[in-house]
């Protein structure tokens, strides 16, 4: 397998991280005022990219893909039930994200909302079919032309005169739902992230390498559609950029920066579709996830999707709390077995534990109190007197 550099992995992160959805999802921060929303929106992905960082190393280190490592918690069938909710997640994700950014491409060049669902498919497409680790060139110019257009976008936003008077409402949300919200982000890549560090030369320093790249240019983007909203009175990115006169920069920073995050949800998508069935080839399963994006952002409505970040990190939190206390702290393989019961119960607690804790205000949301409770579960369990492993 041909492995890929420190510099390679930055790259695919910060693509990753140069997001509509990103920006969009900024712009609830605005009724924390800026400092509070700032603050927030820190805060949240300190805890996210710590999270990023422990679920990369583990497939850096061991070699495999995400749904891979999966299985040395939950056995080799019990795995199977995360991989599949993975690429159900994944084939949401593809179609949110095209649909977002054919809305605001259709916003500033009305060309058909199907039509623009297509060409940015197209260019998914045409992403997949080169695959992750050839991309060279392409994936250059790509990050190279992005990272200009969003210094341009930013410039646009935070130069704009804070809108007169004081008209404009913006939705009430505690500091605590706010750093939920910024910790959503980075969790939500927490199923996949392996899928990429697991084919790194320098595993380590290309992990960190990918968490501080995607952590900055995250923080950024959430900055930019918070700012968006309170210097400019609207959340709207399309009609920042068309009173900005941006034109056709505005039109290659939402196309590839849609292209360039949905991408990894569609290969990963048919990596861990790889987990579910050895005759499901990754390429064509992704090429096959965009084609059913493509379809879903065409016929569905895809405006709010803060419930759907919701349902990713209850299930997933709960997840990756169990692989960290398996892989770093009990250093526990249940690979060889077929299901591992102890760590499914756990799972299930977990989850319902994260529903529960929705809605309770903590202050450093309910993400970091979830995975702690799974973590500390993990551990009693281990502890339990007479306990003895057994297989399904």
């Amino acid at each position: 397998m041909k492995k890929t550099s420190v510099f390679q992995n930055g790259l695919i992160w910060f693509g990753a991280g140069v997001s509509l959805a990103e920006i969009l999802t900024g712009t609830s921060f605005a009724g924390l005022g800026f400092a509070k929303g700032f603050a927030a929106i820190v805060l949240g992905h300190f805890i996210g990219c710590a999270l990023f960082f422990l679920a990369g190393l583990i497939g850096a280190r061991s070699g495999k893909s995400a749904m891979e490592t999966v299985k040395t918690s939950f056995g080799q069938k019990g795995g199977l039930l995360f991989a599949g909710l993975n690429v159900l997640q994944l084939v949401g994700w593809t179609a949110i994200m095209i649909y977002d950014g054919a809305l605001a491409v259709g916003g500033i060049f009305p060309a058909g909302h199907w039509v623009w669902c297509a060409v940015i498919g197209g260019l998914i497409l045409v992403w997949i079919l080169v695959g992750v680790t050839n991309l060279g060139w392409i994936n250059k110019l790509s990050m190279a032309a992005l990272f200009v257009l969003t210094i341009v976008l930013c410039g646009v936003v935070f130069g704009a005169s804070p809108p007169a008077g004081e008209g404009f409402a913006f939705e009430a949300v505690s500091f605590g739902a706010a750093v939920e919200l910024a910790v959503a982000m980075p969790l939500s890549w927490l199923p996949l992230v392996s899928d990429y560090t697991r084919e790194a030369e320098k595993p380590l320093r290309a992990t960190l390498a990918s968490t501080l790249v995607y952590g900055l240019v995250s923080t950024w983007m959430y900055t930019i559609g918070m700012g968006a909203a309170l210097f400019t009175g609207t959340g709207d990115i399309a009609a920042i950029m068309v009173k900005a006169g941006l034109g056709i920069a505005a039109l290659l920073i939402l196309v590839l920066s849609t292209v360039t995050t949905t991408f990894l949800d569609a290969w990963s998508a048919g990596i861990s579709a790889e987990s579910l069935s050895p005759r499901l080839k990754g390429k064509w399963t992704a090429a096959a996830v965009t084609a059913a994006g493509i379809a879903g952002a065409v016929m569905f409505p895809m405006d709010d999707i803060t419930g759907f970040l919701y349902l990713i990190g209850s299930v997933f939190a709960p997840m990756i709390a169990i692989q960290i206390a398996d892989f770093f702290l009990l250093r526990r393989d249940r690979g060889g077995a077929d299901f591992d019961l102890r760590n499914l119960v756990i799972w299930v607690l977990g989850f319902g534990a994260y529903r529960w804790l929705m809605g309770i205000e903590l202050i450093v949301g309910c993400t970091l109190a979830d995975m702690a409770l799974t973590v500390l579960l993990c551990l009693l369990a281990e502890k339990l007197p007479g306990r003895k492993e057994q297989t399904s």
